[in-house]
């Protein structure tokens, strides 16, 4: 696979839902790399004690100032809530690189299965909403309970990276690639998000049948 990816090395992240487990989880392993990472959450101070728990280059703020701050913004919040965040923070977002990892699931006793989504997927929904950002869909498939292990040193998989501005798709490899153990994989464009999303739902059925934290890889490239 190509490596002629930009440095990202200076970039600085923020988190909106950052307080979840995923976004902590993702904070904990851009600050670890060296990035300048923000929190984001509606409370400014539950955001600044989930920054605190982190240590290193890890701060915490409400999300309006953390989308306003942030070089670079990735959307971990709850699906209920994506739209109407995303819509109160278009101003703040406009011009920057927003990469969505949410997943529109549902839970019934039969398991997890991905939920219909208007637009055609969670990312389609923040470009909708998001006209003058650069949406890109990733990180959909990373486990926060790994993430969060400091016994987990690598983390074993590949981040696919879909989008349709190629700057945009290259900042976020590299910054996936930021993440020990981890490649970023272009994916298509923004189109083909939803099966990316809702292929989030088999992983958990994989997951619980295996008892595992599974990811993917991609062969031959």
């Amino acid at each position: 696979m190509s490596t002629d990816l930009p440095d990202v090395s200076g970039i600085s992240i923020g988190i909106l839902g950052g307080t979840g487990d995923q976004g902590k989880g993702l904070a904990r392993r851009f600050a670890l790399a060296g990035n300048p990472v923000l929190i984001g959450s509606r409370s400014a101070e539950r955001a600044q004690e989930a920054a605190a728990g982190l240590g290193g280059q890890v701060s915490g703020a409400d999300n309006a100032t953390v989308a306003a701050e942030a070089d670079v913004v990735i959307v971990a919040i709850p699906w209920d809530g994506h739209r109407s965040t995303l819509e109160s923070l278009r101003a703040e977002l406009a011009g920057k690189i927003v990469i969505d990892c949410v997943n529109p699931l549902g839970f019934d006793k039969q398991g997890a299965y991905a939920l219909p989504v208007e637009e055609g997927s969670a990312a389609q929904q923040a470009a909708a909403v998001l006209p003058d950002s650069r949406v890109v869909a990733a990180f959909h498939h990373v486990s926060a309970v790994l993430l969060l292990d400091p016994e987990v040193e690598e983390i074993d998989l590949d981040v696919l990276v879909l989008g349709d501005d190629r700057e945009a798709t290259d900042t976020v490899q590299a910054l996936a690639a930021r993440i020990n153990g981890v490649r970023g994989v272009y994916g298509g464009r923004l189109r083909n998000a939803h099966q990316i999303e809702a292929l989030t739902a088999n992983l958990i059925s994989i997951n619980r049948r295996y008892k595992a934290h599974a990811g993917l890889r991609v062969t031959d490239v």
